[in-house]
């Protein structure tokens, strides 16, 4: 058989599981970064996931890519900065209306 009558092997594989080749071929074939070149892949559970194609000449990999979403909710320690009140602010306010 040849190699135009053979299908690729498919595979699903995350990207920490990659062998330290497969992750340099990534990287080279993704010079810019893969931003904008990944897919979202629903599961059927109603879960997701990211990912990228990555191909070789045997086979074709799905690698998952792990993506941190802004939810919008903030973490503690922005919470503590934005939530405390700017000390001698008043102090600034009323300097300003004396100069005036």
């Amino acid at each position: 058989m040849t190699q135009e009558n053979r299908a690729k092997k498919r595979v699903v594989t995350s990207y920490k599981n990659l062998s330290e080749d497969l992750q340099e071929l990534l990287k080279t074939q993704y010079p810019n970064g893969y931003t904008d070149s990944m897919m979202r892949i629903d599961k059927p559970n109603g879960d997701f996931f990211y990912a990228v194609i990555l191909e070789t000449e045997e086979i074709n990999y799905l690698v998952k890519i792990d993506v941190k979403i802004d939810d919008g909710n903030m973490d503690d320690d922005d919470k503590e900065y934005y939530d405390e009140e700017i000390k001698g602010a008043d102090d600034i306010a009323d300097t300003d209306e004396e100069d005036e």
